[in-house]
């Protein structure tokens, strides 16, 4: 049985980089510590304005409580680029449902020609579906991605000033073309489901990963083994994560920290918003010289052998894709289901 204990994620004050040289030397070490030690925080005062925050918000509340045949029409059945709806127990975690439905989508880009099987994940990029019934959702989405991926790419810039690498250091793997993904999840009640799994324990692929959370807690953070704190939620705030990507460019120094969600109690429910940042399909991940007395502590990327790390990041991408959505697995990517099962068994 796993432990829970009432330990508090460290909270990072964004406007620190805008003082005193001592205070933007004192939030650099605070955000190494924070992603060194536990890889979870609280960024606040993020640029991020409560209007949008809420707007955002309440688009999600009106998507979800859409007659079911309207999200139906945009369903990610209907999408090789795997954005769309999908109803609780439609994903999978560790080969299991998470009791939560949800609606992503990407950088609103056009789809691209694929002629070789050995670039398959180039079928990643595409466009979105929205629903015609709220047009207000796509503006609003929109929006929120590009403020999301400014106050991601300055954070990231300045994980590079912490790790004592030049600023621009990460600027080539996300380049022009970012992997921007927005996800709006509603958690049912676990009166409502089968079982308590919202999601599965589980660490985000990319880069960086913000959570915009509501007031109904259920996000537990892995801080050692077996040992799991509740991210409660912090009016404002983003708890924001690093992701596989940062763990492997820096040979482990970064922790890419497991995590899950814990279906809410009966009667209850629960919303988020979660925005992840990611490098570009066709980019590979290097590894970062790290100054001397920062990589002695580099542990070295921890990969589960059920879901092995890809430096390539279109295929690391792809592969968690074919993984959780098997649906949209077989139906458009068939080929690569029969060329490369050792990636998604």
């Amino acid at each position: 049985m796993s432990n829970t204990t009432t330990q508090a994620l460290p909270i990072l004050d964004l406007l620190a980089l805008n003082g005193t040289a001592t205070d933007s030397a004192a939030f650099l070490k605070q955000l190494r510590h924070a992603a060194r030690d536990i890889g979870f925080f609280y960024l606040i005062n993020h640029g991020v304005s409560p209007e949008l925050q809420k707007a955002v918000q309440n688009e999600a509340r009106l998507f979800f409580s859409l007659p079911d045949e309207e999200k139906q029409k945009v369903a990610m059945i209907h999408s090789p680029h795997f954005r769309g709806y999908n109803r609780a127990a439609s994903e999978l975690t560790r080969g299991k449902p998470d009791w939560r439905e949800q609606f992503d989508i990407g950088a609103e880009r056009p789809a691209l020609p694929v002629s070789d099987a050995r670039h398959s994940w180039l079928r990643l990029q595409g466009p979105n579906l929205w629903p015609e019934s709220l047009p207000t959702l796509k503006p609003t989405l929109l929006q929120f991605q590009r403020e999301m991926t400014a106050v991601a790419l300055k954070l990231l810039r300045t994980f590079a000033q912490a790790l004592e690498l030049p600023a621009n250091s990460f600027d080539n793997l996300y380049g022009n073309k970012p992997n921007e993904h927005i996800k709006l999840i509603r958690y049912p009640s676990q009166q409502a489901t089968e079982g308590n799994q919202g999601v599965g324990a589980h660490k985000d692929s990319g880069f960086l990963s913000f959570l915009l959370q509501d007031q109904q807690q259920g996000l537990q953070v892995e801080v050692s083994p077996d040992n799991w704190i509740d991210a409660a939620p912090l009016p404002g705030s983003f708890v924001v994560n690093i992701g596989e990507l940062l763990e492997l460019a820096t040979n482990g120094y970064l922790r890419a920290t497991v995590h899950r969600v814990v279906s809410p109690p009966p009667g209850q429910e629960r919303q988020s918003i979660a925005f992840f940042l990611g490098a570009q399909l066709d980019a590979v991940i290097p590894v970062y010289a790290l100054p001397p007395e920062l990589a002695k502590h580099a542990l070295g990327p921890e990969s589960d052998p059920r879901n092995p790390l890809l430096r390539d990041v279109g295929w690391n991408y792809l592969k968690g894709r074919l993984r959780s959505h098997p649906d949209v697995a077989e139906r458009y990517y068939p080929d690569v289901l029969r060329n490369s099962t050792e990636l998604i068994v």
